[in-house]
């Protein structure tokens, strides 16, 4: 976390006349007093292991220090799992290298330092216990002012990690590194350790992508939490606009594909909704009793091949009017007062009194029902049985809403295209004749 200026002549690892290796000094700000300081770099290798870069800072105004380790090699082919059966106090003294990436584990203590919470360091695993009782204690003044009790329990844990360096009972030390550059010592090396287990893995996808080494598999999540956006023409002026399209999962239902479009030419605006997926074997009627004005924000999805009827108002609204949508209840049958109160037979010099007087009838009733003040049935009938309204006590039955399924008729079929539609068998059909 410095800021590093020029570096001095030598380099890391550069050989002296000498032969003896000799770290490079950079002259860098120190982050506790704001004056310069010395980052001296060393490249030293670990026997029986691989190259690391060790980074020192000191600070001869403030006496501030810091050490970290850098591996100098790459991302190894596997990760690494080390597990050391800690049984005496010389065990504590073993050497330790701990990459950023690396996860430590003391299973007696269900204790846990996650990766990426630490920098990385070349210490001891005595030395780890110490960092950690030290960012524990870091902040107990001001936990006991604020919460007693939970001081309290991590003074009791502080105490547990403590009596851990003089080894009264054996115990478990695990390290945990996707990246493969982490290290215990053995101290019995080219010999095994008996009392160190080290496992060599596959990373998993996610452990891939927290390296930065590639994208996790799950590319239908990836859609789920994405929001796509492609080039297209805008419908009313021809001008380039961008559509924005979202994946999203209807609960107790399935899922369904929102396009919106935005034109910053001419203003216009569209959204519709998309099937996510097939036609289903079978037909939807969907019958819903409106008798509350909460009925109102229920979820609604509208395919474009669902009709809509309310039979109080005479009302029947075709498939392909309106496309699709996915909106409450309150927003579709808004939807379908502005398409009524649009109608250009009922406007100018087109319209006549008496048809005036019917329309502005219908919309006064429909608003009625919008505001809950009458009481109505809601009717979606959709044969591709793509269509939904939200059932607010799913998982159980819903009192008021009454969904059907239903044979598709020929005339249905010849609508959706499915009558002429082969997906079985096709390939051993003869090939037409050039």
């Amino acid at each position: 976390a410095q800021e590093r200026g020029p570096a001095q002549p030598r380099q890391p690892g550069a050989a002296q006349p000498d032969g003896e290796q000799q770290p490079a000094e950079i002259e860098s700000l120190c982050m506790n007093c704001y004056r310069n300081g010395v980052t001296r770099l060393l490249l030293t290798r670990i026997p029986f292991f691989k190259e690391i870069i060790v980074s020192s800072f000191t600070c001869e105004s403030c006496s501030w220090s810091n050490t970290e380790i850098q591996s100098a090699g790459r991302i190894q082919e596997q990760g690494v799992r080390c597990a050391l059966a800690v049984a005496s106090r010389q065990d504590m003294n073993r050497e330790i290298v701990k990459t950023d990436c690396a996860t430590i584990r003391i299973p007696e203590l269900d204790f846990e330092i996650p990766a990426f919470s630490q920098k990385g360091v070349l210490t001891t695993i005595e030395g780890i216990i110490d960092r950690a009782v030290m960012g524990l204690e870091q902040d107990q003044p001001v936990r006991r002012a604020a919460d007693k009790e939970v001081a309290s329990k991590i003074d009791d844990f502080i105490s547990k990690l403590k009596q851990l360096k003089e080894v009264h009972s054996p115990f478990t030390f695990i390290i945990d590194d996707p990246s493969g550059n982490s290290f215990v010592e053995n101290p019995h090396a080219p010999q095994k350790d008996e009392a160190l287990v080290v496992t060599y893995y596959k990373r998993t996808p996610q452990q891939a992508a927290m390296l930065g080494l590639e994208k996790p598999a799950d590319s239908a999540e990836d859609l789920r939490n994405e929001v796509l956006q492609f080039n297209t023409n805008c419908p009313e002026c021809n001008a380039p606009a961008n559509t924005n399209m979202k994946l999203v999962q209807i609960p107790h239902f399935k899922e369904v594909i929102i396009m919106a479009t935005n034109c910053d030419s001419c203003g216009h605006r569209t959204n519709e909704v998309k099937s996510g997926g097939a036609i289903e074997p079978q037909g939807t009627r969907i019958t819903f009793r409106i008798t509350d004005p909460s009925d109102m924000t229920r979820d609604i999805l509208k395919s474009e091949t669902c009709s809509v009827e309310i039979p109080e108002l005479e009302f029947e609204l075709g498939m392909g009017a309106l496309g699709g949508k996915f909106t409450t209840l309150e927003g579709l049958l808004k939807d379908i007062k502005d398409l009524v109160e649009r109608n250009p037979f009922t406007l100018g010099d087109s319209s006549t009194p008496s048809k005036t007087e019917k329309l502005q009838e219908f919309i006064g009733r429909l608003q009625e029902i919008i505001e809950g003040k009458t009481k109505a049935v809601f009717i979606m009938d959709d044969p591709a049985g793509n269509s939904y309204l939200q059932n607010v006590y799913a998982p159980e039955e819903d009192p008021e809403l009454q969904v059907e399924r239903y044979e598709r008729t020929f005339e249905q079929n010849e609508d959706l295209g499915l009558n002429d539609m082969k997906t079985e068998g096709y390939e051993t059909a003869p090939a037409p004749g050039r």
